[in-house]
């Protein structure tokens, strides 16, 4: 189970690795809390007066079309966007909307899932949630009051039996380190790389990330499939844009793996390691 905050999280996170899951044979679901109704339209070729005014039902119907090119399942949780705030001071959140949700009622609604769903393993995002996005640092928390939750059958008895989630994993996908590499490759090939805006001002001696890995899947066979379920997000990336810049070549040599942490396991393990489901019995 992958539990994200928004439609396209999903295929920009982890989405070769619950491609390869699902082309193994392994149910996979993916949860979106949100509905994606505040998100910026960062494609222009979509930013059409018919699309802004039914937001909320395009990004339903990106997110199916991503779901079927993952092969996953997928099911939402309901909440509303809650915006990515700018401005100094920062404006309030919106009302009602996800961030402000107290936690109980998301997090019930999550153990509902899991309870149903019954899955070995899930992944969420750490407590920075990935970016400060209010969504993304609400849905960790959510996460891991629902995995604490899961196995209590005194919590939410009215949510289906208890079940107990054998691996809690967070996302590690920006990697200082992935970028370089991939920005050198370009300079090899006498190319000007897109990376420099964010490699400038990046310590090189820092990356707090790379240091929480644990778990390395590969899964380079499944980034062609990762990057056609990103562009079904149609309104949310440029399909010119620099996350395709790089060939799809270069990345499955230089970097053919997704990056997680192991935040939790209620079965032994040994790290680092290369499987989500290591040291689950079958």
């Amino acid at each position: 189970m992958a539990v994200h905050a928004h439609p396209d999280d999903e295929s920009s996170k982890g989405a070769a690795t619950t491609a390869r899951y699902a082309a193994e044979g392994h149910r996979v679901l993916v949860v979106t809390l949100t509905g994606g109704e505040l998100g910026d339209i960062l494609n222009p070729a979509m930013d059409l007066p018919e699309v802004h005014g039914r937001i909320a039902e395009v990004r339903r119907d990106e997110m199916a079309k991503a779901a079927e090119i993952l092969g996953v399942e997928h099911t939402w949780l309901g909440y509303h966007d809650s915006g990515l705030p700018s401005g100094d001071p920062l404006p309030p959140l919106p009302e009602g909307c996800f961030a402000l949700e107290p936690l109980e009622g998301p997090t019930e609604r999550l153990v509902r899932v899991i309870r149903e769903f019954r899955p070995h393993v899930m992944t969420t995002y750490d407590e920075n949630g990935g970016y400060p996005h209010p969504d993304h640092i609400r849905c960790h928390a959510v996460s891991v009051a629902a995995d604490a939750a899961d196995t209590d059958f005194r919590r939410f008895p009215d949510a289906g039996e208890p079940w107990s989630v054998a691996k809690l994993y967070y996302n590690h996908g920006f990697l200082r380190r992935r970028m370089q590499m991939l920005q050198d490759e370009f300079a090899k090939h006498g190319r000007k790389g897109p990376f420099d805006k964010w490699l400038e001002h990046w310590d090189p001696e820092i990356d707090i990330f790379e240091g929480r890995v644990t778990t390395r899947v590969e899964c380079s066979e499944y980034f062609s499939q990762r990057d056609d379920a990103l562009r079904a997000h149609a309104t949310q990336i440029d399909p010119h844009g620099d996350f395709f810049t790089a060939p799809i070549e270069w990345q499955q040599r230089l970097w053919p793996t997704e990056e997680f942490e192991l935040a939790r396991s209620r079965v032994p393990v040994t790290l680092p390691e290369t499987d989500l489901f290591a040291g689950i019995q079958p």
